[in-house]
C-alpha cells in the first residue's frame, strides 16, 4: 500500500514551512549568538523566538498548521500518532528542578541530593504532564484521536523513525491516516552545558562538511506530516507532495557517541531502504545529509555517500540555516526534501565555504530534476534511519 503526505507543517528558526523554503534557497541562516541562562556565555543558537520556546506550544503550532495544509477538519477519531522528541520535557523538568531546588544565590546546592519528595515539589499530576510521551498525547487530544499513539524516541535519528513507524501503521491496516514527525525544544542549561562539555558545539556557526567545520549549533523546532493512503488521499482529492517510497533503520551496536568507523550497519540502512524503495543509487537525485558539522559524522556520512552514491548526486545539509534540532532534524530534512520535489529545487548548504570531501555540494539554490530523494539522519546510541521520498506516481 503507498503512503503519501498531504500536509506539511513546519516551525524553524527560519520560520514557516514557507519561510524557511524561501529563506534557504536565499542562502539565510537563522543562527544568532545568544545568551539564554545567565549561567551560560553567548553562544550562537537557532532559536524560533527570543527566548528558549516550550515543546507544547511548538507541537500545537506545527500540528495546526499541517492539518490547514492538508484541508483536515477536526475531529479526526481513527487517526494514528507518531511524533517523537530526542530531549521531551526536559527544560520543563529542569525549571521544576531550578525553582524547587535552588539555593539563594541561584545555583544547585549538591548538599542537598539526593532529592527527596519534599525537596522536589512536583505535584504527581504536574510530574505526569512532562512524562516522555505526553506531546504525542497532546497532538491526539488536539484532534480527538482515540486511534494509535506511537511516541518514538532515537535520538537524531527520531523524526525519521516516527515517520517509518507512521507508514507502518497505514500499511498494516491499523489506520489510513496519520500525522507523524518530531519537534524539539532543546534549549536548556543542561543541554548546552552537557553538549559544550563533549566539546561538540561550535563557537561562530554551523559549516557542515566545511574544512574548517567547528561543531554544531543547537536549534530548536519541528515538522509533523499528514500521512494518508494513497487510496485514501485521492478520495478527498487532496494535494500530494510526494510519496513516502521506502525507509531503513539499523543500529551500530557499538558506541554511545560516535558512529561505526566500518559504517556496516549505516551502510545496511541504506540499502534496505533503497530495496524497499524499489530503487537503485542511480536513481537517486539528491541527498539531504545529516551533515552536523562535527568532525567524525561529516566525515563518516561523506565516506558513506561517496561508497553508495558516489560522487555526481547532489548533496546539501540545511543545518547551518537551522541548526541542528536533535530529534526533529530528519523530520525537518524530510520536509525539505518534499519541497525540493514540489519545485524540482535543491537548498544550497548554508555556511559552506571550502567543501573538504569530493561530493556534488549544493552551494547556491539548483534548478533540477527531483523525482526521488533520500533524507538521511544518524543519532547517538548508533541510531541509522534514511528514507526516500518520491514524487507522486
Amino acid at each position: 500500500m503507498d503512503v503519501v503526505v498531504t500536509g506539511i507543517g513546519v516551525v524553524s528558526a527560519l520560520g514557516t514551512l514557507e519561510k524557511s523554503w524561501k529563506r534557504l534557497l536565499a542562502g539565510d541562516s537563522g543562527i544568532r549568538q545568544h545568551q539564554p541562562f545567565l549561567e551560560i556565555e553567548p553562544l550562537p543558537l537557532a532559536l524560533v523566538g527570543k527566548k528558549p520556546a516550550d515543546l507544547i506550544t511548538l507541537i500545537r503550532q506545527v500540528l495546526a498548521d499541517a492539518l490547514q495544509d492538508a484541508n483536515l477538519t477536526l475531529p479526526l477519531p481513527d487517526c494514528g500518532i507518531a511524533i517523537g522528541s530526542s530531549r521531551g520535557f526536559q527544560g520543563n523538568l529542569e525549571l521544576l528542578l531550578r525553582d524547587g531546588d535552588m539555593g539563594r544565590g541561584g545555583e544547585l546546592r549538591d548538599d542537598r541530593l539526593p532529592i527527596t519528595d519534599s525537596q522536589f515539589p512536583i505535584t504527581n499530576s504536574r510530574f505526569v504532564d512532562f512524562l516522555p510521551h505526553m506531546g504525542a498525547i497532546a497532538a491526539a487530544r488536539a484532534i480527538g484521536s482515540t486511534g494509535p499513539v506511537l511516541a518514538p524516541m532515537a535520538a537524531c535519528a527520531t523524526g525519521l523513525q516516527s515517520i517509518a513507524r507512521a507508514v507502518d501503521l497505514i500499511r498494516t491496516g491499523q489506520c489510513q491516516r496519520a500525522i507523524a514527525g518530531a519537534v524539539e525544544a532543546p534549549i536548556t542549561p543542561l543541554t548546552v552545558a552537557g553538549f559544550n562539555r563533549m566539546g561538540a558545539l561550535a563557537n561562530t556557526g554551523c559549516y557542515p562538511f566545511d574544512e574548517h567545520r567547528e561543531g554544531f549549533v543547537l536549534g530548536e523546532g519541528g515538522a509533523l506530516f499528514v500521512l494518508e493512503s494513497t487510496d485514501l488521499a485521492r478520495r478527498r482529492g487532496a494535494k500530494i507532495y510526494g510519496l513516502i517510497s521506502g525507509f531503513g533503520l539499523t543500529n551500530d551496536a557499538c558506541h554511545a557517541n560516535a558512529p561505526e568507523l566500518g559504517g556496516k550497519s549505516a551502510i545496511a540502512a541504506v540499502n534496505q531502504c533503497l530495496k524497499r524503495s524499489n530503487l537503485a543509487a542511480v536513481d537517486i537525485d539528491f541527498i539531504h545529509a545529516h551533515g552536523t558539522a562535527t568532525e567524525l559524522n561529516d566525515r563518516h556520512e561523506a565516506l558513506l555517500i561517496q561508497k553508495l552514491f558516489g560522487p555526481s548526486v547532489a548533496v546539501s545539509s540545511t543545518k547551518g540555516a537551522t541548526g541542528h534540532t536533535l530529534g526533529a532534524s530528519g523530520a525537518l530534512g524530510a520536509a525539505f526534501c518534499l519541497m525540493g520535489i514540489q519545485s524540482q529545487m535543491l537548498p544550497p548548504g548554508a555556511g559552506m565555504k571550502k567543501p573538504e570531501f569530493d561530493l556534488d555540494f549544493v552551494r547556491s539554490a539548483r534548478s533540477t530534476v527531483v523525482k526521488n530523494a533520500v533524507c538521511l539522519s544518524f543519532g547517538f546510541g548508533g541510531q541509522n534511519a534514511a528514507i526516500v521520498l518520491s514524487g507522486d506516481r
